[in-house]
């Protein structure tokens, strides 16, 4: 009883199955869209906008980083310089939805500040399975990383950002010793994980498996917060003010763990949501925003406003280095 009002849900009905809340309820809590009036506006918003980033901005699109038909990429450019910053974008879609079409949304704010970006296609549930997913995701940074020069940014300067299942896609290609694809766990300067799942065990047991096929082994592979290595990168750990209890729960979790391991940002926009959230990367005077355009080194980002918990006064600003 405890863990379900801490949770804020009750279960009603049916054999508890995780955490006291029957399949109903737990399927209810990794369906984001159960927080929002409709998700089809956010998707076709996607669409639009994204389309309107190749329209309005140099792009290379289908750049094909591997040999599986969904290993693209599109790459937005940034300064001519060449020594810019590079935020890789990885999309959401519960690892079974979406793509590059809709996920250019957040190129124009970051072109703006000075970064190139790159949004990254990757195999889809049930045809493709989680350790090949995550190997796509591992694969295109190893991809990038070796055409910096070709494509102009500058290769230590790679920030990874991964949102919903590409938070999880981004976290995994953050640990060393993959299950498929290279090793490119040392190589990534940063990372922005917005309203992410790390850990699979409830996901195995809901709705979400249907698709992901994923047994008690696989679920545990997969988990990056089994498998947090003891020195990571900086990291940015956001999530909106309305997400079910279940993404707070392993927000709080993920932000737990990497405390001791690296210097932490945490962001919780209150008047965002799960899918509305990612619109903030990249714009100032947002949380997020300024919190990613300090990772990169796009200098003169300020403190958060907009509701948002980051920075110094208020902040959950963690430097790394002690234990918890």
């Amino acid at each position: 009883m405890g863990d379900e009002l801490a949770l804020g849900v009750r279960a009603v009905s049916g054999a508890a199955v995780y955490r006291g809340m029957d399949r109903a309820t737990l399927d209810r809590q990794y369906s984001p869209s159960s927080r929002v009036p409709s998700l089809d506006a956010y998707l076709r918003a996607y669409e639009r906008l994204s389309a309107a980033a190749r329209r309005d901005h140099p792009v290379r699109a289908g750049l094909a980083y591997g040999p599986h038909r969904a290993e693209r990429l599109d790459y937005f450019p940034g300064p001519a310089s060449g020594r810019c910053p590079l935020l890789v974008f990885v999309h959401g879609g519960n690892w079974q939805a979406l793509g590059r079409a809709e996920s250019a949304f957040p190129a124009p704010a970051l072109l703006a500040e000075g970064a190139a970006v790159a949004v990254i296609e990757y195999g889809l549930a049930p045809d493709v399975g989680l350790d090949a997913m995550a190997g796509m995701v591992r694969r295109s940074v190893d991809w990038l990383l070796r055409h910096a020069d070709r494509l102009g940014f500058a290769p230590h300067r790679l920030h990874l950002c991964g949102t919903s299942a590409g938070a999880h896609l981004a976290a995994t290609t953050l640990l060393p010793d993959p299950a498929d694809g290279p090793d490119v766990s040392g190589l990534i300067a940063g990372a922005v994980l917005l309203s992410g799942v790390y850990d699979l065990e409830p996901v195995r047991l809901s709705y979400v498996n249907d698709a992901l096929r994923l047994d008690e082994a696989g679920a545990r592979r997969n988990s990056p917060l089994h498998r947090l290595p003891a020195r990571l990168p900086p990291v940015v750990v956001a999530r909106g003010g309305n997400e079910t209890e279940e993404y707070v729960r392993q927000h709080d979790r993920m932000v737990t763990a990497l405390r001791p391991r690296t210097a932490v940002m945490e962001v919780v926009a209150d008047r965002r949501d799960h899918f509305d959230l990612p619109y903030d990367l990249g714009v100032r005077g947002t949380g997020l925003g300024d919190a990613v355009l300090a990772q990169m080194g796009l200098g003169g980002a300020r403190t958060g406003l907009g509701g948002s918990r980051m920075g110094l006064g208020g902040a959950r600003m963690g430097l790394g280095g002690t234990s918890t």
